[in-house]
């Protein structure tokens, strides 16, 4: 294994991104996660004290009432609001790619899949607002360090930003003779170029974490009455960007906490990666004046972006979707209209691949590009929003064009609570 020097400078001769994850809590408790590429923040996840994360938690729930012209159920969980599922979630996936979303769902019947009163293993893939209760699902899913394992699949899908075909041949052949009849798996980039013994232990790590949610979950219904149970809990914001950066381009983390620095160095231990990145404790230090993140995070609050040629984007956040508006601002360009355009909407494009990154930006995404004459400007807008979108963590599917010439995308939120 190498030192944390000694990969640092592998890292700078391949020119890979040099990332570093600062964690910073105040008096209070409040943490903020950010995490730093060459310097500049692209991902910040704030987690206020005593706030309570459910999503990834999975429980043993009660089902409270069936509403059948919904397709859809409240399922008590055991939390002060009831959560939600619906159809498409309790039947049984029949893509990996799109789940249930293009499945014809009048075909099914609730009342044949649940009805009032029975156990129903569920897990949170979406956390309660203000308005709502959390939504839940029979799609059980529990993230490992190299694959997410999927129960009741039989889907084996590999990271798209995993592009060596040989590499992918030889991961989804380990993969493949390692699951039981049963386990799906999404392969995550972290996987690539691991020993296969390592992605070994890790599918029977995660595969025996779920045995032992599903044994629990077979003696809770047995008892006559049972009360609505957590049988599995998230990691937290800390554990999940741990196990997601660890084996990535991570060379270094800083905390100003004592407990955080020892979780911290726990779970590099539990790794066996100790060695390999660094880790600093600056007790009592603000840590967020490191590369100016105090600052970075405070613009990254701002509704109005401006570009560096003079346009500038707007984004703005609704319950059902975020727009993000494009205007010229005060670049005025040359003669030429087009070029004139494409020159702000190509600059936007790239901004807001960096903007929907550091705020988290879950859902579905319109963007209004500025007019476009020519459709070869706007396959070329495409293809650059969608090579600046290979640097996200997250899944994002760009769709296209509306005929309103809106631009329709959806991004899946790493870590917030929206």
């Amino acid at each position: 294994m190498q030192s944390s020097e000694a990969r640092l400078q592998t890292l700078e001769k391949e020119g890979a991104n040099m990332q570093e994850i600062i964690i910073s809590q105040d008096k209070e408790k409040n943490k903020i996660v950010a995490l730093v590429e060459n310097g500049k923040l692209v991902e910040k996840y704030e987690e206020k004290a005593g706030q309570e994360r459910l999503e990834g938690n999975i429980y043993l729930g009660k089902v409270e009432n069936v509403l059948l012209g919904m397709q859809a159920a409240f399922v008590d969980i055991g939390t002060e609001k009831n959560t939600f599922i619906h159809i498409k979630d309790v039947i049984p996936k029949v893509s990996n790619e799109t789940g249930n979303k293009n499945e014809t769902l009048s075909k099914y019947d609730i009342k044949n899949y649940i009805r009032s009163d029975m156990p129903i293993l569920v897990q949170v893939k979406r956390d309660s607002t203000n308005k709502k209760g959390a939504r839940v699902s029979t799609h059980i899913s529990l993230p490992g360090r190299f694959i997410v394992l999927m129960p009741e699949t039989d889907f084996i899908t590999i990271s798209k930003k995993i592009e060596k075909e040989s590499e992918k041949k030889r991961l989804l052949d380990i993969v493949k003779n390692s699951l039981p009849k049963g386990y799906g798996a999404i392969i995550r980039t972290s996987a690539q170029g691991r020993q296969k013994e390592l992605i070994e232990q890790d599918i029977q790590k995660v595969i025996q974490e779920y045995e032992d949610i599903r044994k629990k979950a077979q003696e809770l219904k047995k008892k006559e009455k049972f009360e609505p149970t957590v049988l599995y809990e998230n990691d937290g914001i800390i554990g999940k960007i741990l196990t997601d950066l660890v084996d990535q381009e991570l060379i270094k983390i800083v905390t100003n906490q004592e407990g955080i620095a020892k979780e911290v160095a726990q779970f590099l231990e539990d790794t066996g990666l100790q060695g390999n990145v660094k880790l600093e404790l600056k007790q009592n230090e603000n840590i967020l004046s490191i590369y100016d993140i105090g600052e970075q995070i405070e613009k990254a609050n701002n509704r109005k972006i401006w570009l560096k040629c003079g346009g500038f984007i707007t984004i703005d956040k609704t319950e059902a979707l975020t727009a993000i508006d494009v205007n010229s601002g005060k670049y005025i360009g040359n003669k030429d209209l087009e070029q004139t355009v494409y020159t702000v909407n190509k600059e936007a494009s790239i901004e807001i691949a960096k903007q929907l990154r550091l705020r988290d930006i879950g859902g579905i995404v319109i963007i209004d590009y500025i007019d476009m004459e020519k459709q070869e400007t706007k396959q070329k807008i495409l293809e650059t929003l969608e090579e600046v979108l290979k640097k996200d963590r997250s899944k994002t599917q760009v769709i296209g064009f509306t005929p309103l010439d809106l631009l329709e995308m959806t991004r899946k939120h790493m870590c917030s609570n929206d």
